[in-house]
């Protein structure tokens, strides 16, 4: 009964981890010139970025990836016409976070917005 529970245990978690790296988006294709915005702020504090609401289909995705030892996500929401995107700052550093304007989860970026973060 053990090796049952065992065995059952394992593929529960290969299909929820073959499900998950399903799920991720491909790669973003070479990115358009857009805003970098500077962002301070101190460790332990919530920070957020709004990027105005995609039309035609398209909607931001998080291009590349940021250092999570300066920032963690803490949420995404849609606020009138933006997206804003709340974040922590977990470590001092600076850290980059780029978004793309795609349709879907294709590579084409229509637009692209960066934020460079510094925690002090």
């Amino acid at each position: 009964m053990l090796r049952r529970s065992t065995l059952l245990l394992v593929t529960i978690c290969a299909l929820a981890f073959v499900a998950n790296a399903a799920a991720t988006a491909g790669p973003i294709g070479p990115l358009p010139p857009g805003p970098t915005t500077t962002i301070s702020t101190v460790h332990g504090s919530l920070l957020s970025v709004a990027l105005p609401k995609g039309a035609q289909g398209r909607s931001w995705r998080q291009a590349g990836s940021y250092d999570g030892r300066v920032l963690k996500e803490v949420t995404e929401a849609n606020v009138g016409q933006n997206v804003v995107i709340v974040f922590r700052a977990v470590g001092r550093g600076t850290t980059k976070v780029v978004y793309a304007l795609t349709r879907g989860e294709t590579k084409k970026a229509y637009a692209s917005d960066t934020f460079v973060v510094t925690v002090t």
